[in-house]
């Protein structure tokens, strides 16, 4: 697949720190929540893929990190329109990769179309 980015590395490392600041925000007021252990688990999926995107970003370049990110994105399973509290972790993986799209300014067509090749969930909620 052949993706353009128009950021830098050190931009695309920028804007992933400013989304792993925000996921930590989010751990610390987990508490407040009315979920505490699932918003928890939704932020530290989030932050682990910013971390994970982040390395890449550090040694390779924008197209392999955008790459990377949209592989993981195929591989996730399709969660959407299940109750909230399931699949938590899965959908912050989900969330953290929409948020990255946006801030690389993706093709909503690209991200659709990787979308529509996600396996369904076959196994009961944890």
């Amino acid at each position: 697949m052949d993706v353009k980015v128009v950021l830098s590395s050190d931009e695309i490392i920028r804007g992933l720190k400013h989304y792993r600041r925000i996921a930590k925000q989010d751990l610390l007021r987990s508490a407040e929540t009315d979920n505490p252990d699932a918003f928890r688990r939704h932020a530290e999926a989030r932050r682990t893929v910013y971390a994970h995107l982040t390395e890449i970003a550090q040694t390779q370049s924008p197209s392999d990190v955008v790459l990377e990110a949209l592989r993981r994105y195929q591989e996730l399973p399709f969660v959407t329109g299940t109750d909230d509290g399931t699949y938590t972790e899965i959908k912050g993986e989900e969330n953290a990769l929409e948020n990255f799209f946006l801030m690389i300014g993706l093709e909503p067509k690209v991200r659709r179309e990787v979308r529509s090749q996600r396996p369904p969930m076959s196994s009961p909620p944890s």
